[in-house]
């Protein structure tokens, strides 16, 4: 489900932690993402995957197209994503062509992240863009909802 801004703007990893919760309950893998915008959040997601039929509906791709609707542009200059799993490639690529100026996750991703593992995307010479990067904040937390999740699903 994708949230967009609300007046009360929660704080960003608390707006992603719920966005994975609400993913979780609907079945999904329980990644979520918040994007912020002048100290506001302006959209959230969690996945939608397997709901969608979709294998691009992931957390941080449908935060960023809920906030380039949000606020009129392809480019979400000065915009900050803030996200429970380090992103993959397909996700790394979307976070570099929006231009978002900070990307912050908690729990690092061994097999499918593109950040600081596999292809490392941003450090990539045909990357076009590189936020500020800033992992493993709130990891243990985002660790164990992972965890919690698949071992449910055994």
């Amino acid at each position: 489900m994708v949230i967009e801004k609300d007046d009360a703007s929660p704080d960003p990893w608390d707006a992603a932690f719920a966005a994975a919760r609400a993913a979780a309950a609907a079945g999904e893998t329980p990644v979520g993402a918040a994007l912020v915008r002048d100290g506001r959040v302006i959209a959230t997601a969690g996945n939608r995957v397997a709901t969608d039929h979709d294998p691009t509906a992931h957390a941080e791709i449908l935060a960023i197209r809920a906030a380039a609707r949000e606020i009129g542009s392809e480019r979400l200059i000065g915009c900050d994503l803030y996200v429970t799993l380090e992103p993959c490639a397909m996700c790394a690529g979307a976070i570099s062509f929006a231009r978002i100026r900070r990307l912050y996750w908690a729990a690092g991703d061994p097999k499918g992240g593109a950040v600081e593992h596999g292809p490392r995307f941003f450090s990539q010479p045909t990357c076009h863009h590189a936020p500020e990067l800033y992992g493993g904040i709130r990891e243990s937390e985002a660790a164990a909802m992972l965890r919690d999740f698949f071992r449910a699903r055994r």
